[in-house]
């Protein structure tokens, strides 16, 4: 579910015939290296009355190749909420001549839903067009209309990375002083960005950004990129009149005017999950009785970017049809639990493998693509994700940890922070052992436990095919050559979050054989051999988002007759994003005993510290590569 409608509704025209759109007439110092080229990208937002609404959206852009494909965003979405006024697309090639003009039926009309009787209303017209060569320009633009004001269009001025922008403009115009919208500016520094007030409208524009690179761990793009968010104060939305200033009044119209009366279940679903709980007293195991119960009985249904409206379907509706999107099925789900006397809060938030925060100081209904649950428990919430069948009771890593949503209370809406997943939770333990034959071939065993964050890259594998599992252990050991998977077996403990594989495998030729002597990297079960990107002037801060903590043992036997050489010296690295660890030692029996960890911290660091993080990883990568040198054992 999305509540944010920017992409969706969208601005107005520039005279195109007096445009010169062959690649000739970029201007110079832009198209070079970029993917794309925005000449002009214009909405206007008219605010008619507190019931009626229109955005007109034109954008021209030039597509420099095939990935530039992506820019084009010749789409538009619709609903019952929602109407097309008109919408259409015209297509130049590199000398500007036209080439092809659509119109409303030569846009392909699809639904917005992947399945699913409940949202037919909700489509999407997408722009048809397939080039036959680069660079091409197109010119799209259509118009909508809504009685719906509770949601406005925000706008970002650049928000693709190796996309020139020309020309950007927003403009948002109202009826009367009561219409007037709130407007926040964000990262705004370093561009060029006018705004102007003139009667009853508000304007921006710019020209002429650059295009910027994309890097590594940079901040979200909510936080870099330049941006408004626009919001009503009094406004009109699915059949309520609403007026918010704070998150606490969004709250309370969510829960009067768009909660209300979708809480109401069948007496007989009632009846059957009161019979689940007989007997048990504690809150928080009716609660995993009851999301249990959900996940076996029900599944999630995506709706695309901008659709569906931030009204759930009831709960009687979910228990008939069995399926529902994030707001249908938390909602159903929050009636389950309070008709076993559990009380659970509708929350919106911002979901994603970036953290994004709800904004503190601006309250609006457009913020938030998601819908969760907060379980109060012994003073402290569980959050709870109805849209997944296989996730634990809690468990809410990498899509909505640690950010600031609103929880949705009878009193009004709070803003909380969700759990944040501590660096040494995220932890993944690696044991095991190999041996090596006289042909340099390996052979072993491999226990891999992993918890917190780590947790979510592994479990899913106890729903892989085999072909599947095969594929996916070649490529995590893929600097083992000739890897061979032998056998394997997981075990998914829900209740503790932690998951565990047993894997044996095989690898051919996996030492070097040297005459008498062989060698071979002696780190095979967890090898990191990633180096963050060079960058010759960074631009952006970086962030280390989730950090983590490896623990490895495990034993190498040598072939008979064979004795260690050279063993690698002791490592030890300290830096202020963690710390490495990695020691061999000769011991009894001819096995070579391998220890290593690594701690990555969680932080935010400032771009100039980027060049000390990347060669803190190029140590690590470097050690993880040792090599041990074993040879035959001379004969008496």
């Amino acid at each position: 579910m999305r509540l944010l409608i920017g992409m969706i509704l969208v601005p107005l025209f520039l005279c195109s015939q007096s445009l010169d759109y062959s690649i000739s007439s970029i201007p110079q110092g832009f198209g070079k290296g970029s993917n794309a080229v925005v000449r002009s990208n214009v909405m206007e937002v008219n605010i008619a009355s507190i019931k009626s609404m229109s955005a007109s959206y034109k954008r021209i852009v030039t597509i420099m190749n095939e990935t530039g494909n992506e820019h084009v965003k010749g789409y538009v979405s619709y609903d019952d909420g929602i109407r097309v006024k008109d919408v259409s697309a015209k297509i130049y090639n590199s000398n500007g001549e036209l080439i092809e003009k659509l119109k409303r039926n030569d846009f392909i009309d699809v639904s917005a839903v992947d399945g699913g009787s409940l949202y037919t209303d909700s489509r999407m017209l997408l722009l048809n067009y397939f080039p036959v060569e680069y660079p091409y320009t197109v010119e799209f633009d259509y118009t909508i209309s809504s009685s719906n004001t509770g949601m406005l269009p925000y706008w970002y001025f650049q928000g693709d990375f190796l996309v020139d922008v020309l020309y950007s403009k927003y403009s948002v115009s109202y009826k009367s002083p009561e219409l007037k919208p709130k407007i926040k500016e964000k990262n705004f520094d370093g561009f060029h960005i006018e705004r102007e007030e003139i009667g009853n409208s508000i304007v921006y524009s710019t020209k002429n950004i650059k295009m910027l690179r994309d890097e590594a761990l940079r901040p979200s793009r909510t936080n870099i990129m330049p941006h408004i968010l626009v919001a009503p104060s009094n406004f009109y939305y699915e059949g309520f009149e609403g007026k918010i200033q704070d998150w606490k009044e969004v709250g309370q119209w969510m829960n009067t005017k768009i909660l209300s009366g979708q809480e109401v279940l069948p007496e007989s679903t009632v009846n059957k999950v009161k019979s689940l709980v007989a007997g048990i007293e504690d809150n928080l195991e009716k609660a995993k009785i009851i999301f249990k119960y959900v996940q076996e009985n029900t599944r999630y249904i995506s709706v695309q970017v901008g659709i569906g409206g931030i009204r759930p379907i009831s709960a009687q509706e979910v228990d008939q049809v069995k399926y529902g999107d994030c707001k249908g099925l938390s909602n159903y789900t929050k009636s389950l639990l309070a008709a076993v006397g559990v009380e659970s809060f509708y929350v919106h938030v911002e979901a994603g493998k970036d953290k994004v925060n709800l904004e503190e100081d601006f309250a609006s209904l457009a913020q938030g693509n998601h819908v969760i649950l907060a379980l109060p428990y012994k003073g402290q919430y569980y959050w709870l994700d109805s849209t997944s069948q296989i996730i634990p009771f809690g468990y809410i890593a990498d899509f909505t940890d640690d950010r600031d949503v609103l929880v949705i209370k009878p009193e009004g809406g709070e803003l909380h922070r969700t759990r944040s997943y501590g660096d040494e939770q995220n932890i993944q333990q690696t044991t095991g052992w190999y041996r090596i034959d006289h042909q340099g071939n390996i052979e072993g065993e491999v226990n891999i436990k992993t918890q917190g964050t780590q947790y979510g890259d592994h479990y899913y594998l106890d729903t892989m095919e085999a072909l599947e599992i095969d594929k996916y252990y070649k490529n995590y050991w893929s600097n083992v050559n000739n890897f061979h998977l032998l056998s394997y077996g997981f075990e998914n403990d829900k209740e503790n979050v932690r998951f565990e594989e047993d894997v044996k495998f095989k690898a051919e030729k996996y030492a070097t054989t040297l005459e008498e002597k062989m060698m071979f990297v002696a780190n095979t079960f967890n090898n990191h051999q990633y180096i963050p990107p060079r960058y010759r002037a960074r631009n952006f801060p970086f962030e280390i988002q989730r950090g983590f903590l490896d623990k490895d043992e495990y034993r190498i036997k040598l072939p008979e007759g064979y004795e260690v050489e050279s063993l690698p010296d002791e490592t030890d690295l300290t830096s202020e994003f963690g710390r490495f660890h990695l020691s061999f030692s000769a011991i009894e029996n001819g096995e070579i005993q391998v220890s290593r960890n690594i701690l990555l911290k969680k932080g935010h660091y400032p771009k100039e510290d980027y060049q000390a993080f990347r060669s803190f990883m190029r140590s690590i990568a470097k050690h993880d590569k040792s090599k041990i040198i074993i040879h035959k054992k001379t004969q008496p």
